[in-house]
C-alpha cells in the first residue's frame, strides 16, 4: 500500500477541493491510502460531504496551523512547526508515508523539503521539475522552474540526472534526450554558467543533444531541459499564458460570424482535446527531485480534478518506481559530488 499525506489546507482552494481530489485519487487507484494533514475539524466536515468512499483508506491528522500564501518561506517554516505543510513532511522523514502533495506556498514547500527532509547525498540543490505537453502530443520535463533562482554548472549537471532518470522511469524513454536551454544551440555559445556547464554534461552517462533554443522546446526537441530556476520559471508562466491567451482568441474570433460558430461546433471536441494536451497541470504538480522524500507541488489555483491528478500521475507513481533510490544509485555511479 502506498501512503500519502496531504497538505489539506494548502491552496486556493483549500480544504475542499483538496479533500474531494484526494478521495477521487483513492477511489481510482487501490493501492493508495491518503492521510489528509490540516485542521481536523474543517477536513473531516469537507469528509463529511463525500459518499462512497473507501473510508479505511482516508485517514485525518490535525495540524492546527497553516502557511498562508503570502508568508515569507524560511520564516514561516521556521516558526509553525505545527502546520498542515511542515507535518506532512514529517510523516515523509519519520517514513510514516511514501510522499507528500501540497497546492500551497511554493516556496514553503521548497524551504520544507530542504530543512525537513534534506539534500539527497550528492545532490547540489533540489528542483522543481514540471511535465509540459507539447504541440507533438509529447511532453518534456522542464528543470529548475523556481526551486532556486540561480544556479551553477554542477546544479545543471546534477539537474540533468535527475531529469533523466525521471523521463526513463516514468515518461517511458529508454534513451531520453537532453537539452541545456540556451540563446543558440553552438556550443559556445550562452552564459559561463551554460558554456562551463556543457562539457559535463557531454561527458556524463546521458543522451546529451546539447544546446537548445526557446522557440523549439514546444516541438519536442528534447525531452528534458535543463535551465536554471529563474529562466525556468519564466518559460513555465510564457506557455501557461500562452495557451489561454490562445484559446480566448479562438473564441473571440468564432463568436463574431454565425459560420464560424457552426464550424465550432463541429471542431469543439478537437479544440478541448487539443486544449486539455497543452495544458500542463493535467499532470497534477511538479516534483521537487533532489530531497530525501518524494514531494509534489500541485498548482495553487488546484481544483479537486487538478489535485487528483497529482497524486495519480506524479506522487503514485514516482513512489511505486523508488526515483529517489535510482537518482541515489546514479549519483554513487557517477561520482556526482
Amino acid at each position: 500500500m502506498i501512503k500519502i499525506a496531504v497538505d489539506a489546507m494548502g491552496g486556493d482552494q483549500a480544504p475542499g477541493e483538496i479533500v474531494k481530489g484526494s478521495v477521487d485519487a483513492v477511489r481510482e487507484l487501490h493501492g493508495l491510502e491518503v492521510i489528509l494533514v490540516g485542521r481536523e475539524r474543517e477536513v473531516s466536515a469537507e469528509l463529511e460531504k463525500l459518499k462512497d468512499y473507501p473510508r479505511e483508506r482516508v485517514k485525518v491528522k490535525d495540524a492546527k496551523e497553516v502557511i498562508g500564501d503570502d508568508e515569507q518561506p524560511g520564516l514561516s517554516v521556521r516558526k509553525k512547526k505545527e502546520s498542515s505543510l511542515i507535518v506532512a513532511m514529517r510523516l515523509v522523514k519519520e517514513g510514516q508515508v511514501n510522499a507528500v502533495v501540497t497546492a500551497g506556498n511554493t516556496g514553503a514547500f521548497v524551504a520544507a523539503g530542504l530543512f525537513v527532509l534534506g539534500r539527497i547525498k550528492g545532490i547540489s540543490r533540489p528542483a522543481l521539475a514540471p511535465v509540459i505537453p507539447t504541440f507533438k502530443g509529447d511532453s518534456f520535463m522542464l528543470l529548475d522552474v523556481g526551486a532556486y533562482v540561480d544556479a551553477r554548472p554542477e546544479n545543471l549537471l546534477h539537474y540533468a540526472v535527475m531529469g533523466n532518470i525521471y523521463a526513463t522511469k516514468l515518461m517511458g524513454k529508454s534513451s531520453p534526450r537532453v537539452g541545456l536551454l540556451n540563446i543558440g544551440t553552438e556550443p559556445g555559445k550562452g552564459n559561463e554558467v551554460t558554456k562551463e556547464a556543457y562539457p559535463l554534461l557531454e561527458r556524463a552517462d546521458m543522451n546529451f543533444k546539447g544546446n537548445v533554443e526557446a522557440r523549439d522546446l514546444m516541438n519536442g526537441v528534447a525531452d528534458v531541459i535543463i535551465c536554471d530556476g529563474f529562466i525556468g520559471n519564466i518559460i513555465l508562466k510564457v506557455i501557461e499564458g500562452f495557451a489561454t491567451g490562445l484559446f480566448g482568441a479562438v473564441k473571440r474570433e468564432i463568436s463574431k460570424r454565425l459560420i464560424s460558430k457552426a464550424g465550432a461546433f463541429l471542431l469543439l471536441p478537437s479544440l478541448k482535446n487539443l486544449k486539455k494536451e497543452l495544458d500542463y497541470t493535467e499532470h497534477g504538480g511538479a516534483p521537487l527531485l533532489g530531497v530525501n522524500g518524494i514531494c509534489i507541488k500541485s498548482h495553487g489555483s488546484s481544483n479537486a480534478k487538478t489535485f487528483k491528478n497529482a497524486l495519480v500521475n506524479q506522487a503514485y507513481p514516482l513512489s511505486v518506481e523508488k526515483v529517489n533510490e535510482r537518482i541515489r544509485e546514479d549519483v554513487k555511479k557517477l561520482s556526482l559530488t
